[in-house]
């Protein structure tokens, strides 16, 4: 990226630091500045499109606003499994820092339910492990041990790791917070080296 940022002032903040970051990017701007708020992914999935949104309208701020898509972790772990979410599917976080565990059980359950292909963002932590067996719980409720699985680290990064597994294998794996875990719906199959989900075409 210092082909981008070459000669221009960076202002960088850590984990759960990001209304500072755009409150800073929003005064910047609204002073004048041309001002390029990062978020890995897509700015709009679990990013900080929404915050910047809702905080140039609290402020009052009148700058004008872009977003720029990019490719979200489910994306870039889709693409390195084969085809997961070529049917429908849903997104689940399994942080509870901003949602109540409450409405994400929920959530999952209404997705295990509706038989979607699911992809679960920030499902691990140092400090967060249950949330992670609590929807592996939820979804073996609803489908069989053996339904495919696959879990994708640092998608597109250094040291990203690709594993396809099983429903009921999963908390086996070596699972982060950079790690996006899907699980596949009833009619998902291993194809070859391949995580497909059918879309009903007749071959």
């Amino acid at each position: 990226m210092s082909d981008l940022t070459a000669g221009k002032e960076l202002i960088a903040t850590g984990m759960r630091q990001e209304k500072q970051r755009c409150q800073e990017a929003l005064h910047r701007a609204s002073e004048g500045a041309v001002v390029a708020l990062i978020s890995s992914g897509d700015p709009g999935i679990y990013g900080m499109a929404g915050l910047a949104i809702e905080m140039a309208a609290a402020g009052q701020f009148s700058t004008p606003i872009e977003i720029v898509p990019g490719v979200s972790a489910a994306q870039a772990a889709a693409a390195r499994l084969g085809a997961p979410l070529a049917l429908d599917y849903a997104c689940v976080s399994l942080s509870d820092l901003l949602v109540p565990w409450d409405t994400i059980r929920s959530r999952l359950e209404a997705a295990a339910q509706g038989d979607f292909v699911t992809a679960l963002y920030n499902p691990r932590s140092m400090r967060r492990v249950r949330q992670l067996e609590a929807a592996v719980e939820i979804f073996k409720r609803h489908r069989p041990a053996s339904t495919p699985a696959g879990i994708v680290t640092a998608a597109g990064a250094e040291g990203e790791r690709t594993v396809i597994t099983t429903l009921d294998q999963v908390l086996e794996q070596e699972i982060g917070m950079r790690t996006v875990v899907i699980i596949g719906n009833s009619t998902s199959r291993c194809n070859s080296a391949w995580l497909v989900t059918p879309r009903g075409y007749r071959l």
